[in-house]
């Protein structure tokens, strides 16, 4: 039994710490330069999705052009508000702003080129997307992309905003 319980509080510690996690207070800018605190980021008590990509990843380009297809029917049912961190670095974040104004993204884009968000939030490769409820509260996180994975994420939008 001692075994059995101790089994699923180790299976369990990575959600409940997850659960548990807050968006830290963090300088980051925006497309235009200025700076803004992850502490200020708020949508109502809706959920927002924080997507970590680079314009050099290709998965990760992927994943946000596919959310975008399905961005606005997102928004009309949850009311979820995404906003994709790119975590170029001096030598390419000029190239962020001519890319996204090239796409069909209808998103917050900000700029993490210290890579200090990144870090204190521990992502180590992108794509990596975190969902955050309405109190600010880290629920779930993924990383990577396949195709398909933005269902899942929308799932747990759904679940987070009491819509199965």
């Amino acid at each position: 039994m001692k075994n059995l319980l101790t089994a699923l509080l180790i299976a369990l510690a990575p959600s409940l710490l997850i659960a548990q996690a807050k968006l830290p207070s963090v300088t980051v800018q925006t497309l235009d330069g200025k700076k803004i605190n992850t502490s200020t980021w708020s949508n109502n008590g809706k959920p927002i999705i924080v997507n970590f990509w680079a314009t050099w990843c290709a998965p990760c380009k992927r994943e946000l052009s596919a959310i975008a297809d399905k961005y606005d029917t997102w928004q009309q049912e949850t009311g979820v508000k995404l906003i994709a961190v790119s975590i170029d670095d001096a030598r390419s974040m000029a190239r962020v702003a001519p890319y996204v104004n090239g796409q069909d993204w209808d998103y917050d884009v900000v700029l993490d080129p210290n890579g200090d968000l990144k870090r204190a939030l521990n992502v180590n490769n992108v794509p990596h997307t975190f969902l955050i409820d309405g109190k600010g509260a880290i629920v779930w996180q993924h990383n990577n992309y396949e195709p398909g994975d933005e269902n899942e994420l929308y799932q747990k939008v759904k679940e987070l905003v009491g819509k199965k």
